[in-house]
């Protein structure tokens, strides 16, 4: 008999059954003559052997309907097979007991902790946020990243991608923000603000969920965390769940407790795939690269779940993770990712290979809310300021790169050489960090450390009263 593994919540009285199964295809069976089955309600399948597996109602026409399993289809057959419909959506039993536990991919403990006694049954698909409650990002999440903070600040309710590859720390990357993610604030508030992080796990191998959680359990922010783990080895259809019971809990944790969480969904590019694989066992018409046609809507479904209520101090806060299929950032799945986000953080595999960790390539990063949670009583009066002209200079400094391989550096004037040196300096002291937790205030520090190194003519981001002030010298 297979083992279920879905915690889902389903109705004792539950009614419809039928024997009418037409085709099993894959992870789907197609069930025919039914009446009242509505699209996402929770299936029983008893198989011949009186085994019971879950699925969910994907497709509904007329008096047939599509359910795919969560367990696969393995020794069913068509005569002997029952399928029991539940009227009712799948639930995730959610509590604040969830921190510092360790999660399947469907909700279901694997820490060996005791089961989880519930506070409340969501529905996992959510609900959108009416836009007219909706209150607009205005605070930053610090990461302790300063290619994120300084460059590329990260806001309570946004919802920011970090693009990566094959090969590059993208995992790591997310554990290290995992532990060293807090609310921003100056003085006593911000120790006051509640904070958590809600962590998914994609599709991952067995040595990438030991890493996971050793991190965690390691550091002091295990207490905080609620890790989802969804292995390569556990059923395809198990992805699709996993981003939405982590953004159930997340939601809960924030609309009901009034906490600050931090999403982190890593790989977004596994869930794409496993999607892929349940449109091609439905035949339905490819659209780009094989991918459903309704992968943006899916991928909005997710993405638009990050936000703020007006009069509700809990916020959900996503940082995305996708690898993007060999190298190309015009890939559906960054391209689409890219439409409905605010930025992206792009890492870089020149960078990786000089050993720059993290690899953020800052140039074609972007935060779009970034100047909402910056600024005077926010961060510091010159961050602004700051991150342009860092900008300016190593995107000027990139251009000589490519100068200097044709003249050499030789040829260049002095100004050239400082603005040559400044890039080295920057991505080897400033973006590459290593594994060290630099708060906002560190990094603008160390923004004007280096800035002491250049001429203060070559400043011109700067206004020449913060010149003065920090470097104690006219621009």
């Amino acid at each position: 008999m297979l083992k279920e593994r879905l915690p889902i919540a389903v109705p004792v009285l539950a009614t419809k059954e039928y024997r009418t199964v037409s085709q099993i295809k894959g992870p789907l069976i197609f069930v025919e003559r039914i009446a009242g089955v509505a699209y996402n309600e929770m299936a029983e399948i008893i198989g011949p052997d009186g085994d019971t597996r879950l699925g969910q109602v994907l497709e509904v026409d007329q008096d047939r309907c599509m359910v795919r399993l969560f367990v696969g289809t393995s020794g069913l057959d068509l005569k002997r097979t029952r399928v029991r419909f539940t009227g009712d959506v799948a639930r995730l039993d959610v509590s604040l007991s969830m921190l510092g536990r360790v999660f399947n991919g469907t909700g279901e403990p694997i820490d060996g902790g005791p089961p989880i006694i519930p506070e409340a049954s969501l529905d996992i698909n959510g609900a959108p946020i009416n836009p007219s409650v909706r209150t607009h990002p205005s605070e930053c999440i610090q990461t302790g990243v300063s290619a994120i903070d300084g460059l590329n600040t990260l806001v309570r309710g946004q919802k920011l991608p970090i693009f990566s590859a094959a090969g590059l720390p993208a995992n790591e990357l997310a554990a290290q923000i995992t532990s060293q993610a807090r609310v921003f604030g100056q003085g006593a508030a911000a120790g006051a603000e509640p904070f958590a992080v809600v962590f998914a796990a994609i599709g991952i191998t067995q040595r990438e969920a030991s890493f996971f959680i050793d991190q965690f359990r390691a550091s002091e922010a295990m207490d905080r965390t609620v890790l989802f783990i969804n292995r390569a080895d556990d059923p395809s259809i198990e992805r699709l769940l996993t981003p939405r019971a982590a953004l159930t809990a997340a939601e809960y944790l924030a609309f009901h407790h009034q906490r600050h969480v931090l999403v982190i969904l890593t790989d977004i590019t596994n869930y794409c795939e496993a999607l892929r694989e349940v449109s091609a066992a439905s035949e339905e018409v490819p659209g780009r690269r094989g991918y459903p046609g309704y992968m943006y809507s899916d991928l909005a479904s997710l993405y638009e779940r990050a936000g703020r209520i007006h009069d509700n101090r809990g916020s959900v806060t996503q940082l995305i993770i996708l690898s993007m299929p060999d190298d190309d950032i015009t890939h559906p799945i960054p391209d689409l990712t890219g439409y409905i986000t605010e930025g992206q953080i792009v890492l870089s595999r020149d960078l990786h290979r000089k050993g720059v960790y993290p690899p953020v390539d800052v140039l074609p990063s972007l935060s779009r809310l970034m100047n909402a949670g910056i600024g005077a009583g926010k961060t510091r009066a010159d961050h602004r300021a700051v991150a342009d002209q860092l900008y300016a200079l190593y995107a000027e400094g990139r251009d000589l790169r490519r100068l200097v391989a044709i003249i050499g550096e030789a040829a260049l004037s002095a100004d050239d050489q400082r603005v040559l040196a400044f890039a080295d300096n920057f991505e080897s002291r400033f973006v590459g960090q290593g594994r060290i937790d630099r708060d906002v205030e560190a990094t603008l520090e160390l923004a004007w450390e280096l800035f002491r190194e250049v001429p203060p003519r070559l400043l011109k981001r700067i206004p020449a009263e913060l010149l003065a002030q920090n470097l104690g010298r006219d621009g």
